[in-house]
């Protein structure tokens, strides 16, 4: 069986567990991002996670979702590396980051995926495991958990923004103002909506608004609707896709230049040939938007305030004492 792919009829468990012994830290990665992303995704977060731990092992397990398309050539590089996201629950993990994926349906409760990301949301709630929700996959969990559904944007917000810490709290120990967060999204979340479900603020932003948020119950559940874990290229590489897709119709409208993130020279560059190209859209076009983005040269400012939140974050993970649970079953097949 692929390892993209659960057998009918099993269920998910929750299972109780214990606090970690030693430093050793194992972090699963359940990594739902598109194909061409996989790779990427995974020394990202593997790399963020080395760097925040100052040298502290850790582990980072590979896990996959039912209901995330694969093509062959990442079926084949999961083949033996990933495990099924049923098997969670007896993976010993300390911690847990689950990634965004491509929305492919106007609704979350759409998406094929759905059922099967439910499970984990409802797994991660009842145990208690301290969890990182980035992006699609925020706006998924605050969905099950709070009923707060995402609301589209008039335009995919693309860009590294500023913001501010909006509160004191452990995870902003040492971390100085402004931040710095790539965002890369179709949707967002009212702060209202989430502050009335119990969620609390940790960033805002001015221009992309809530940044950072927690939850606090059985266990920790930190959100990002953006992406410190991005390399200083990644929201390049998603400009560069997006205008494939708009030059050859796949796509209705030319994308927004990334916020904040070019330099002026290549923004100039940009907004010049953008607007050759939306009057008239060409796949000949593509070498010109090459040769612009050639000479740009991003800079992960970023980078320093992300290792400082998860170094927080995973001081807290290596502290919790973690409650013990009963076995129960959640029950429901994994679609």
């Amino acid at each position: 069986m692929s390892v993209t792919t659960f057998s009918r009829g099993s269920t998910f468990a929750a299972q109780g567990y214990t606090a970690p012994r030693g430093r050793r830290l194992k972090i699963g990665l359940l990594n739902n991002m598109p194909d061409a992303a996989m790779a990427a995704t995974e020394r990202q977060f593997s790399s963020l996670l080395q760097v925040a731990t100052e040298g502290t092992p850790v582990t980072m397990p590979l896990f996959a979702l039912a209901g995330v398309a694969r093509g062959e050539a990442a079926q084949i590089h999961m083949r033996g590396r990933y495990q099924a996201a049923e098997t969670l629950a007896n993976a010993d993990l300390d911690g847990l980051i689950v990634t965004g994926a491509e929305p492919r349906a106007p609704e979350l409760d759409h998406e094929p995926y759905w059922p099967a990301l439910t499970r984990v949301i409802d797994w991660t709630s009842d145990t208690g495991m301290p969890t990182i929700w980035s992006c699609l996959a925020a706006h998924a969990a605050v969905q099950r958990l709070g009923r707060v559904r995402r609301q589209p944007l008039p335009a995919k917000l693309s860009g590294v923004f500023e913001s501010v810490p909006v509160r004191d709290d452990a995870l902003l120990e040492g971390v100085s103002a402004p931040l710095f967060t790539p965002h890369s999204r179709q949707n967002g979340l009212v702060e209202e909506d989430l502050v009335e479900k119990g969620f609390r603020i940790l960033t805002r932003s001015p221009s992309a608004g809530v940044d950072a948020f927690v939850r606090r119950g059985a266990g920790l559940s930190l959100f990002f609707q953006g992406h410190p874990e991005y390399d200083a290229d990644s929201l390049m590489k998603e400009y560069i896709r997006d205008i494939s897709r708009y030059l050859d119709g796949r796509r209705p409208h030319h994308p927004n230049t990334p916020t904040g993130y070019f330099e002026p020279e290549v923004e100039a560059a940009l907004a010049e040939l953008s607007a050759y190209a939306a009057r008239r859209p060409d796949p000949r076009l593509a070498p010109h938007y090459g040769a612009v983005l050639a000479k740009a040269d991003p800079t992960r400012n970023w980078r320093g305030s992300s290792v400082k939140i998860y170094r927080n974050w995973l001081k807290h993970v290596a502290e919790a004492k973690r409650p013990t649970l009963s076995m129960r079953r959640l029950g429901g097949a994994l679609a």
